[in-house]
């Protein structure tokens, strides 16, 4: 078989917009065989996250294991992991089995609740970070992990989270004055502007950027090309945001639904 396959480790999000739901949408609009291993689930909807709940480590191992001993992985992207158990079972694993990595360090869900435990932090900066092949925070979450505030701008963000060991980071542009998705790989800055739509409608935003940032790497494309189909990617999936589904903040649309409708 020659179809790419690529692998989301996350959380289930019970509204369809974010987390797994999200991830397998952008690697199947990215043309690629996707893969899930659950960590755990949300009760969420546009409004909120109401319960999470935590799967056994033991149980994350043992997809893991199912996956790459039979159909393999061509790349691979981290979400939502919640805890430090959680991450040191997924950290323990990628480094027997290393694939190019995507870490999305999903800390806050767009209602504002909170996605990753505050003892957890630590694991995912030291464990997972060195494993990643780029690391792709929003800007609140890069001055959250790299102890920023609203003066740093995303190019000083990036360099002290590779200074904190990430190989390459994206501090990704839905936030913040500038739409621009800053890139640092250790030697060159790259803004990649990135267009942003004035709509009721990101809910899974970041899960479809770094999920098609990791299904390109999937399909074999470099970094830069795959940070600037996966920034443009995300910026249509606003667009055409599913706007009024569900009372909060609509999700995402990868596949333009309403246009495929209409």
């Amino acid at each position: 078989m020659s179809v790419p396959r690529c692998l989301t480790i996350a959380t289930s999000d019970s509204g369809g917009g974010a987390g797994i739901q999200a991830d397998l949408k952008a690697f199947a609009a990215a043309g690629c065989h996707g893969l899930s291993a659950l960590v755990a689930l949300t009760a969420q909807n546009t409004v909120e996250v109401s319960a999470v709940h935590e799967l056994p480590p033991a149980f994350v191992l043992a997809q893991l294991d199912a996956i790459f001993g039979d159909i393999g992985v061509d790349a691979a992207k981290t979400g939502m992991l919640f805890s430090r158990p959680l991450i040191e079972t997924v950290a323990d694993f990628l480094a027997e089995h290393p694939v190019p990595l995507v870490v999305d360090p999903v800390m806050v869900a767009s209602s504002g609740a909170s996605l990753l435990q505050a003892d957890a932090v630590e694991s995912l900066v030291g464990r997972l970070f060195p494993l990643a092949t780029v690391v792709t925070p929003n800007l609140h979450e890069a001055e959250a992990l790299a102890g920023g505030g609203p003066s740093d701008t995303r190019r000083s963000l990036a360099e002290r989270l590779h200074e904190l060991g990430a190989p390459a980071v994206i501090v990704t542009g839905g936030h913040g004055a500038e739409a621009v998705d800053h890139l640092f790989d250790g030697r060159r800055h790259v803004e990649i502007e990135v267009a942003r739509h004035d709509v009721a409608a990101t809910h899974g935003a970041g899960c479809t950027h770094s999920g098609t940032l990791a299904a390109l790497f999937a399909r074999g494309l470099p970094l830069e090309t795959a940070a600037r189909q996966a920034a443009a990617v995300a910026s249509r999936a606003v667009r055409n945001g599913l706007v009024g589904l569900g009372a909060g903040e609509g999700p995402v649309d990868v596949f333009d639904l309403k246009g495929a409708c209409a």
